[in-house]
């Protein structure tokens, strides 16, 4: 069916996909297509909120069109357009109570109180045990706090058997005593993928047609539906591979068996959820696939299951705000970037984090991760690609206030001294808001309120929706990190209130220049009237 809304006048909105947050917030002048039944980028949630209090929603995925001042909206699921009070944080909280109710979940702790660090960047697809464990090592020799450490693609063998590869890994159950004397947990790379050959697969294959004769819900993998003892095969970043359908018990006990294993045998702690997502799910290549489930269904089954798992992370999410998850924004090059709302293409640079992750949690998870310092883009850190170490140092100075922050490429192999000095006092501060981080995500672990707010959502009315380079953790700090290269002050502004800079300058409601040397992170904390 048809859906069309109408933009009321001066009327601004949020919502869809977090990838789309440097496009937001939409208004008369925004061109937009897509379909999240083929293609949900990041988190993705089938609503839109505006600063005038109307929500939209959808029970399934649509195509979507936002043009000349309108939405059209075209699914097979019930479309509501809901009025929830006049502002932006009132559509949040009405649409939350009414159509994503968050279960009640204590997350760890861990993930909020240090730096993390992935191996992604440093190793690449060059995951060996020598290299984490130097990898490791360095952390701690160059003044830097050990915390969660992911070890990213690559540690294994084929994809869904797995194992460490024991020519890269020799010993892994020492490794990881190693790490953890050191003071890091240790998380693995996982992805719900299956290599369609060898003998492993064979093996899983004959018995996945004798489960299905006997039990249709006992197959292990998405299969073709012109061909119902063939699994599907899905395109992927790495190939063609079958994939896993977790709303049948069986596949469920298949992966968690595995993980199970390493986390007894080896000690791991937990995993990285990558891969799976909704896209991944509507790429078969092979016809039909025979689950009674959507794309959209089998990403959001894979998510469930991964919740079970203390130490978890995740990055593609369809319609999940209703669980309280580790969330990651996606893969950021090493560049500068710029907003460009009207741009066909989206600039994943360092400016397009702070719009992408206010829309990671208007749109319902607020215990949200930027991206790798530098950028998580492998492409961009290739032999002799070159490292803007000022970009570095900055880039390290916007995560520092997030609920979360992670590294990868190694600042002191990279970095001069000073910079490096810099990216470490960045992680410092981080700990040291580690309290009032935590009383955050306590606090959003009862509402589902986003953390990090846009202005426009703690001060509706005033004209703030299109500030996009300014954020507030809760309504306590604001914070004004430099985005652009060779920027030496910056222009805030501040609303209502007194506000209490990190240098002790106390400001008032308006518009300033403040000076940005490198060494300096703006922040305000609003004083409280006595």
């Amino acid at each position: 069916m048809e859906f069309k809304v109408k933009m009321l006048e001066n009327e601004l909105w949020w919502g869809g996909s977090a990838y789309h947050g440097a496009k937001m917030p939409y208004d008369a002048k925004t061109e937009l297509c897509g379909d999240f039944r083929k293609l949900a980028l990041n988190q993705t949630m089938p609503l839109y909120m505006s600063n005038r209090g109307r929500v939209i929603w959808s029970d399934s995925p649509f195509a979507y069109e936002i043009k000349n001042g309108e939405f059209v909206l075209e699914g097979e699921g019930e479309f509501y357009l809901e009025q929830f009070g006049t502002t932006l944080r009132e559509a949040h909280t009405g649409a939350r109570a009414r159509f994503f109710p968050l279960k009640k979940r204590r997350l760890n702790r861990d993930f909020f109180k240090t730096v993390q660090y992935n191996t992604w960047i440093e190793c690449l697809y060059n995951q060996t045990q020598e290299h984490i464990l130097r990898y490791a090592h360095a952390i701690i020799d160059n003044g830097f706090e050990p915390g969660i450490l992911m070890i990213d693609e690559g540690w294994h063998g084929r994809y869904g058997q797995w194992e460490f590869d024991r020519l890269k890994f020799p010993d892994p159950k020492a490794m990881v005593d190693e790490l953890h004397s050191l003071g890091f947990k240790v998380m693995l790379w996982i992805v719900p993928n299956v290599c369609p050959d060898g003998e492993f697969f064979i093996k899983l294959y004959e018995r996945n047609i004798s489960l299905y004769k006997d039990n249709p819900d006992a197959c292990i993998f998405v299969g073709d539906k012109n061909q119902p003892y063939r699994p599907a095969l899905f395109a992927w970043w790495n190939g063609f591979s079958a994939m896993l359908d977790f709303s049948r018990e069986s596949d469920r006990e298949f992966l968690d068996s595995q993980l199970q294993h390493l986390m007894t045998e080896y000690g791991i702690d937990g995993f990285k959820f990558d891969g799976g997502s909704l896209s991944r799910y509507a790429s078969s290549v092979t016809g039909e696939i025979s689950s009674d489930l959507t794309p959209a269904q089998l990403n959001m089954e894979w998510n469930k299951f991964a919740q079970q798992y203390d130490y978890h992370e995740y990055k593609d999410t369809y319609c999940g705000a209703q669980y309280p998850t580790i969330q990651r924004l996606s893969d950021r090059h090493h560049s500068w970037g710029e907003v460009d709302r009207d741009a066909k293409q989206i600039d994943l640079g360092l400016a397009s984090i702070i719009p992408c992750s206010i829309a990671e949690g208007i749109i319902g998870h607020p215990f949200i991760c930027p991206d790798m310092v530098g950028g998580g883009e492998w492409k961009c850190f290739l032999p002799g690609m070159p490292v803007d170490s000022e970009l570095f140092v900055r880039w390290a100075q916007l995560s520092a206030l997030f609920p979360m922050m992670q590294y990868s490429k190694a600042p002191w192999d990279v970095l001069d001294e000073e910079s490096c000095r810099l990216v470490i006092e960045a992680g410092t501060l981080h700990k040291d808001f580690t309290h009032e981080i935590m009383e955050m995500v306590t606090r959003a672990e009862e509402t589902g309120e986003p953390i990090l707010r846009s202005l426009e959502y703690n001060y509706p009315g005033q004209n703030y929706g299109y500030i996009v380079d300014e954020f507030m953790l809760e309504d306590k700090y604001l914070v004004a990190p430099v985005i652009e290269k060779g920027a030496r002050e910056r222009r805030v502004i501040l609303p209502e209130g007194e506000w209490l800079a990190d240098d002790g300058m106390v400001y008032g409601k308006g518009e300033y220049v403040i000076s940005a040397p490198l060494d300096r992170l703006i922040y305000f904390k609003k004083k409280i009237s006595q």
